[in-house]
């Protein structure tokens, strides 16, 4: 036989050369992005969860059977308080949470918000749990960088990246009311995901993933962080979250520019009132069916999200002013809100 070409022997010394002066750490292939995203999930990795759940549902005989389903969460105490979305847990009769290193534990429900669309649970633990920090959403810009960690359709421990692609989005709970100030990212997600966290460069909580658009690409929606806070307060504190009711069903209606010039209107809509509940505080308050809500304590109502906005627990059991147009006239009613139940 003849011997090698010469190209093959030199090809064997350099993959030996290159073998032999390779360093052990191989940190320096990472650029910059890399190392962000890799510290940034070190920081939370550990707390997040992934939550299963068994429901009792009745089919059309009547007869009850269990129904599963799985979602994500994540630990933002070390004595084991979790965030996730109201529609993972609620009415969930047994609630199974398993960590990172595979541990399993059964979770009690603290307080369940569907019209925000997030919850709080607890797992007992004799040790001190991973947890997040919870960062801030109102500093938040477009384009920075949007990490989301969850298990969608039940792969444990996910990860995907982008950036918040806008702020101050709305999207409406499956209670059907409202959430404000939502972040838009582009990081995929599946079903699954839902409660997981949404992180920034540092590691820190700005968001609770909780839905995308059927159909779309790369358009995903998280709860703000703030917003979640602010729940978690009230679901601390009162085992809930308070809102004021008035006792009115409407719709959004749109105002002529000669009524809204008239009466010195800053919007070109409010809330026709179609129906007024029985000795409600709206209806003690002398609201009537056909009159247009303009303004809740001098604030401009022009949608049916905007009064319900205005209507937080900060006017329960308080007198507020709210302004009416009825027929040619715009009247001010004294109105005073109770505790929405149920």
């Amino acid at each position: 036989m003849g011997s090698r070409p010469q190209f093959i022997d030199d090809l064997a010394r350099g993959a030996q050369d290159a073998a032999q002066s390779a360093p052990l750490d191989d940190s320096a292939l990472l650029d910059a992005y890399s190392r962000t995203v890799i510290g940034a999930l070190e920081r939370v990795q550990q707390a997040v969860v992934f939550i299963s759940v068994e429901r009792q549902l009745a089919d059309q005989r009547g007869a009850r059977r269990n129904v599963g389903g799985t979602g994500s969460g994540f630990i933002f105490t070390p004595d084991g308080y979790l965030l996730t979305n109201s529609h993972v847990v609620h009415g969930a009769t047994h609630i199974v949470v398993t960590l990172a290193d595979g541990a399993r534990f059964d979770a009690d429900l603290v307080g369940d918000d569907p019209a925000s669309d997030l919850a709080v649970l607890r797992i007992g633990s004799p040790e001190p749990l991973p947890h997040v920090e919870l960062g801030e959403s109102g500093s938040l810009r477009v384009g920075q960088i949007a990490i989301a960690v969850g298990n969608p359709l039940g792969l444990a421990q996910t990860v995907t990246t982008g950036v918040v692609s806008a702020l101050g989005r709305s999207l409406r709970s499956t209670a059907g009311r409202m959430i404000y100030d939502v972040i838009q990212t582009d990081a995929a997600l599946n079903p699954g995901n839902s409660g997981g966290p949404l992180i920034n460069s540092a590691g820190q909580v700005i968001g609770v993933n909780t839905a995308i658009i059927a159909g779309a690409q790369a358009i995903s929606f998280a709860t703000a962080i703030d917003t979640a806070k602010w729940v978690i307060m009230q679901i601390f504190a009162y085992g809930r979250v308070r809102r004021a009711y008035i006792g009115v069903a409407g719709t959004t209606t749109p105002i002529s520019r000669r009524v809204q010039r008239f009466f010195g209107l800053a919007a070109a809509s409010g809330v026709h009132v179609m129906e007024i509940v029985k000795d409600s505080p709206a209806a003690i308050g002398g609201l009537r069916t056909g009159d247009r809500i303009v303004a809740v304590d001098d604030i401009t109502v022009d949608s049916v999200d905007g009064l319900q906005r205005t209507l937080d627990a900060s006017r329960i059991d308080r007198a507020v002013k709210i302004a009416v147009l009825r027929g040619t006239q715009k009247l001010d009613l004294e109105v005073t809100p109770v505790e929405q139940t149920g």
